[in-house]
């Protein structure tokens, strides 16, 4: 019979989880649980930062749920982040022929060659409105995770 404690998750640790990201009420945002287990290095940016906080120190095996509070997830709506586009600068972005429609999450290229996205609000002849807040910004969260290895 072994002592052995369970591997504990540090700021740089190499995991293999099954997690759920969902609103409070319930509805899956995304899953593993249905398929095969997420295998990430913490640090390097494929959980959002408040959500690989919540796993340090957390032993391996654990299963736990967190709800999270509006805002903390993805942090707050910022409504100066709601922005008017000129239509030109949304052709200049666009696919030939793309057929936009309000709700669409459209990409834009960021001076110094970086991308960012921003959902289509409003679309106009001269401009349209798109909201450059992440999708999940201000909204309660649960955060469910089954570690099932830490290295």
């Amino acid at each position: 019979m072994s002592n052995a404690q369970p591997a504990v998750v540090t700021k740089s640790a190499y995991l293999t989880l099954h997690y759920r990201l969902a609103s409070l009420d319930g509805t899956d945002i995304v899953t593993t649980f249905s398929g095969n287990p997420a295998t990430l290095m913490l640090g390097q940016g494929q959980l959002a930062p408040v959500l690989e906080e919540l796993l340090i120190g957390m032993p391996e095996g654990t299963h736990k749920t967190f709800d999270l509070e509006p805002g903390v997830g993805f942090g707050p709506r910022n409504p100066e982040l709601v922005r008017e586009v000129t239509r030109a600068t949304l052709d200049d972005n666009s696919v030939p022929g793309a057929d936009y429609k309000v709700g669409d999450l459209v990409d834009f290229a960021a001076p110094g060659g970086g991308r960012f996205a921003g959902i289509l609000r409003e679309l106009g002849e001269e401009t349209c409105l798109f909201d450059f807040n992440h999708p999940l910004a201000g909204q309660p969260l649960k955060f469910e995770v089954k570690l099932i290895s830490v290295l």
